[in-house]
């Protein structure tokens, strides 16, 4: 992979997974902040419509041999792509039932907790149904991670699947911080906050740290 970039916002939990994955991996990448708030939420320009016409983050881009340019969105995406053309280190186990748990807990985070307090839902229940974000994503939150507490311990290891570092860790570690901003109640969730130090250990999960990017702001 040549000339990679990836478009980000620092504290969203979509684009840290992208971080990381990279990070793991150890494939250089040119950093693109993209303020999900500022001037109404860069996502939302023609210019960046035109990458992405979602107006998501991330969106990891890249050149090929030829001069193409190639384009991925999606977390989950662009870490099994990375998966493909970086395979080592692995972020999948072998054993096919594993990968299977992997999978299942990513999706967790991926699918059923993290896209009902994500940006655009918090703004839209704050500023056009006048209801209360926080109370609302605590909720979710809550009940989230409390299944995901459950659900990691059939393959709990020093990380979520075994002693080694897979996409549920990857998709965890973020969640665990906009947990923590949305005020969740982690106290049943030892298991998770046990993996999360472990995590926190290692250079990969430091480099891609919230804290660490170009465009954070303090809080």
């Amino acid at each position: 992979m040549k000339g990679v970039r990836l478009h980000n916002y620092w504290r969203s939990s979509a684009s840290w997974r992208a971080r990381l994955g990279l990070h793991l991996k150890g494939v250089s990448f040119e950093y693109v902040p993209v303020h999900l708030l500022k001037d109404g939420g860069q996502q939302n320009t023609d210019a960046y419509r035109a990458i992405n016409p979602m107006r998501t983050v991330p969106t990891l881009e890249w050149e090929e041999a030829d001069g193409t340019t190639r384009r991925l969105s999606q977390s989950l995406a662009i870490l099994e792509y990375l998966e493909e053309v970086v395979p080592s280190p692995s972020l999948l186990p072998r054993d096919a039932y594993l990968r299977g748990r992997t999978r299942m807990l990513a999706e967790m985070v991926n699918s059923g907790i993290q896209p009902l307090h994500n940006t655009a839902v918090v703004q839209r229940i704050k500023n056009e149904l006048r209801a209360d974000e926080k109370a609302w994503a605590a909720y979710w939150l809550d009940r989230g991670l409390g299944a995901l507490e459950a659900a990691v311990q059939p393959t709990a290891g020093r990380y979520c699947v075994g002693d080694a570092v897979t996409v549920a860790d990857v998709c965890l570690v973020p969640q665990l911080y906009a947990a923590r901003r949305f005020g969740a109640d982690l106290s049943r969730c030892a298991t998770l906050l046990r993996i999360e130090a472990a995590c926190a250990e290692l250079p990969a999960f430091q480099a891609a740290h919230p804290d660490r990017q170009p465009d954070a702001v303090p809080v």
